[in-house]
């Protein structure tokens, strides 16, 4: 029976307490949080005004803008461009039923107990790739076919961020597996593999693709611009993805894989049943890190004359009709990129939880 006279007191502190222990310690720490204080007061209150208050919501034209607030009607105007693009209007259902399917395969995965969660998340990673495949290109069950010239906008920040994250992982994965090897010609290709993806920008393997690689093609052989962007961003972020994956096999202890060869499993058997599971586990965090890095990174395909959400916004607020409006364009980009990025965040956050058996040696 538990002596109730030896327990540790609970730790209960009120707010005034809290206050004074976090914020009114020290002298410094006074100075700091009124500091701090005043800041916010003096700066939230214009802000409020300026996205708010003072805004202007209706209109269409910029005319409707009286300029003391933000002019989210130059949004609203172009939304159907910072989305689509060039994508043709009488076919951007496609795009609308593409979104609606990923919303379908992904939304749920945030709601625990969903029925038929799992069956989703499959779709989402196998089902949806084919679908986009047939949706957007157009040309088979008579889709008039839409050229990649004409993609941007979100749409395509989408397109190159899911193909690049769902491209990069199985790849990072036998790469990370290849340096790992004890065959000395494979381990060797997969290290020159990583090491020098891994030491190029971003930005100079784009121009490469697609100023750079026709040239060494043989003639009458060529990539459109955007499969060219893809495979260098796929590429560069597999060896990435495979350093990070790396990481996760070296934190499993030995005796996993002695215990995984004990039981007479093979090669194959033994790396994805017993150690990737493992090892994966471990790495979530790094590897929702470098998917994150990727999506706010296809904003560079604007150097290559891909428009994305980005390049959409950049390419309208220097038209003269609108004046002024850049502010609003750029915070709409990062609205858009916040949402997208905080989602898979949280996301990986319930996933670490879900998964978070222990780690023992």
């Amino acid at each position: 029976m538990t002596d109730l006279s030896v327990m540790p007191p609970k730790k209960a502190i009120g707010p005034i307490q809290w206050m004074k222990r976090n914020l009114f310690s020290t002298w410094y720490n006074v100075v700091l949080t009124l500091v701090v204080a005043y800041l916010i007061v003096t700066s939230v209150g214009p802000l409020i005004s300026w996205f708010f208050v003072d805004a202007n919501f209706m209109g269409s034209d910029p005319k409707d803008c009286s300029g003391a607030g933000a002019c989210w009607v130059f949004i609203s105007q172009r939304l159907d461009f910072f989305i689509y693009g060039f994508y043709p209007g009488e076919q951007q259902w496609r795009v609308d039923l593409m979104f609606l399917l990923l919303a379908v395969a992904f939304v749920p995965q945030f709601i625990e107990r969903f029925p038929g969660r799992k069956w989703l998340g499959l779709f989402g990673v196998v089902g949806l790739p084919v679908a986009g495949y047939i949706l957007i290109p157009g040309g088979p069950f008579g889709l008039s076919e839409v050229e990649s010239t004409k993609w941007g906008g979100l749409m395509l920040t989408l397109i190159l961020a899911y193909i690049g994250i769902i491209a990069s992982l199985p790849i990072g994965i036998l790469l990370a597996l290849g340096r790992r090897s004890e065959m000395p010609i494979i381990r060797g290709l997969c290290v020159v593999f990583i090491e020098v993806w891994r030491a190029v920008p971003l930005i100079t393997v784009l121009f490469m693709a697609s100023v750079m690689l026709p040239l060494f093609l043989p003639e009458g052989l060529n990539f459109e611009k955007l499969a060219r962007a893809l495979i260098g961003i796929t590429l560069w972020q597999s060896a990435y993805m495979a350093e990070v994956i790396r990481g996760g096999l070296q934190a499993i202890p030995r005796g996993q894989y002695e215990a995984a060869s004990a039981l007479g499993l093979g090669y194959w058997r033994k790396m994805g049943l017993v150690v990737l599971p493992q090892a994966l586990k471990l790495v979530i965090p790094g590897i929702v890190n470098t998917f994150i890095s990727l999506f706010k990174d296809t904003t560079l395909v604007l150097i290559i004359g891909l428009l994305d959400i980005l390049g959409t916004v950049q390419s309208t607020v220097t038209d003269p009709s609108w004046q002024n409006v850049a502010v609003e364009g750029y915070v709409f980009v990062a609205f858009c990129f916040w949402v997208f990025c905080f989602g898979i965040s949280r996301y990986s956050q319930s996933l670490e939880r879900k998964l978070d058996t222990g780690h023992k040696s």
